[in-house]
């Protein structure tokens, strides 16, 4: 199972380690960049952008599902994001800020359009299904899978999104952030504006949910 499954449906997690930043990414580089912003230097704003406008996105799919709504609210995060950059003050990363704001542009709209229902996914109106695919792969692994092990893990894939669309959005967004973003709890924290303490309980009980709802898929491990 990859370690993005095993920590959802098992309930494991890592030690806590020393974070440099998202997937390795050296915060003092976006330090660097925030600066120049600040001077004026929007082609240092388009690093940033390209260096996180995928996993913003993909943070705020896995928030309301909608294709179409998380390109309008990631386009929205980068700009409320240069809005306020001088408001940045650095007690955070770069993009712990940044997720910071797209968590809540994408909660406000769920709240706005009322809770969204999982609907089956299609290309047109749903994401690329990447990180369903990351969380699921192992329900499936054979040695050399065939079609029916990659039609069984594109079925788990889209249980396991169902599953994660009934959560309520304090225990899927706790999910995506530690299971899918890989974020530490300190950075979890500053991300929901709660304590660390808080982080751990809720991402208890939001994997418990989850294995209650996934008990075959489970099983089968």
């Amino acid at each position: 199972m990859t370690e993005q499954a095993s920590n959802i449906l098992a309930g494991k997690d890592e030690p806590a380690g020393v974070e440099a930043g998202p997937k390795g990414t050296i915060s003092f580089e976006d330090t660097s960049l925030v600066e120049r912003v600040r001077k004026g230097d929007m082609q240092a704003y388009g690093l940033l952008v390209a260096k996180y406008q995928d996993r913003v996105f993909n943070l705020i799919c896995r928030m309301c599902s909608r294709r179409a709504d998380a390109e309008e609210l990631a386009q929205e995060t980068f700009l409320r994001a240069l809005e306020r950059i001088r408001q940045f003050r650095g007690q955070s990363g770069f993009y712990t800020w940044l997720f910071r704001i797209a968590a809540n542009l994408t909660i406000s709209h769920r709240r706005r359009a009322g809770r969204v229902k999982f609907q089956s996914m299609t290309a047109s109106d749903q994401y690329d299904g990447t990180q369903a695919e990351a969380l699921t792969a192992k329900m499936a692994e054979r040695r050399r899978p065939g079609p029916q092990a990659e039609a069984i893990s594109a079925e788990n894939a889209i249980r396991v999104n169902a599953a994660l669309q009934e959560l309520d959005d304090e225990y899927r967004l706790v999910v995506i952030l530690r299971d899918v973003e890989d974020m530490e709890y300190t950075k979890i924290a500053q991300v929901l504006n709660v304590p660390a303490g808080t982080v751990k309980s809720r991402l208890h009980r939001a994997r418990c949910i989850l294995r209650e709802k996934l008990t075959d898929l489970v099983s089968e491990r």
